[in-house]
């Protein structure tokens, strides 16, 4: 009998200021989570490259650890670590299947503040 390749989800949420990485298994239900901030970044530092490569790397060895071999990216936000966030979970072992970015657009928005009068 071979052993089924356990498949995860792993949500990277990157904003200006931090850089969250979540993964769950298939149905949804979470099994690991790993920030800039909870890896020991702080201030300004959270927002590097380098701090969401090594978030990504964390939440990767945990991830194979509990038994997820591949999982499919979905990434939101408009941070600095979006990339590298993706080079952190390859370099921690994932295999990834499939990449989205699901980061909400406006179709045009909120109304715009009045024009100043000078």
């Amino acid at each position: 009998m071979q052993k089924k390749k356990k498949h995860g989800i792993a949500y990277i949420r990157s904003t200006l200021s931090n850089t969250i990485i979540t993964v769950t298994d298939s149905k949804g239900d979470t099994k690991t989570w790993s920030s800039s901030g909870s890896l020991g970044f702080k201030g300004s530092r959270r927002s590097t490259n380098y701090a969401a490569q090594a978030t990504a790397e964390n939440a990767a060895r945990t991830a194979i650890q509990l038994g997820i071999k591949s999982v499919e990216v979905e990434i939101k936000g408009l941070g600095y670590g979006k990339e590298s966030s993706l080079r952190g979970l390859r370099l921690g072992g994932l295999i990834i299947s499939k990449i989205r970015d699901v980061t909400p657009t406006p179709h045009n928005g909120c109304r715009p503040p009045k024009k100043r009068r000078v």
